[in-house]
C-alpha cells in the first residue's frame, strides 16, 4: 500500500539533539493501523520505503499512544540533501513493506 501524504517535520522533545519526524496524518494513520493489524513489528512499527524529493530510504514508523498517529523519523542525511529543516512542510511518499 502506497501514501502521499504532508507533513511538518518536528524534533523529538527527548532527544533534541538528533531526532527529526513527521508525522503521518491521522487518517492514513488509521487505515494503516487497520491494514498491518498482527503483522507490525517490535513497538508496533511497520517497515516502509520513503521518498522525499530526490531521496529513497527505508525505515520504520512508529506509533505514537498519545496521538493516536505514526511518527516517521527522518534521517539527518535526508534532511540535507533535500534541504529541509524542522519546521519545513514536506511531502512524503510512503510505501508500506507488509
Amino acid at each position: 500500500m502506497r501514501y502521499v501524504v504532508e507533513s511538518q517535520l518536528w524534533r523529538w522533545e527527548v532527544r533534541t539533539d538528533s531526532w527529526t519526524f513527521a508525522t503521518v496524518p491521522a487518517e492514513e494513520s488509521a487505515e494503516i493501523r487497520e491494514l498491518v493489524g498482527d503483522l507490525a513489528r517490535g513497538f508496533g512499527s511497520v517497515p516502509v520505503t520513503v521518498r522525499l524529493g530526490a531521496t529513497t530510504w527505508r525505515t520504520s514508523i512508529f506509533p505514537s499512544k498519545e496521538s493516536g498517529t505514526y511518527a516517521l523519523p527522518i534521517k539527518k542525511a535526508v534532511q540535507k540533501a533535500e534541504g529541509v529543516a524542522v519546521g519545513d512542510t514536506v511531502t512524503l511518499d510512503l510505501e508500506l513493506r507488509i
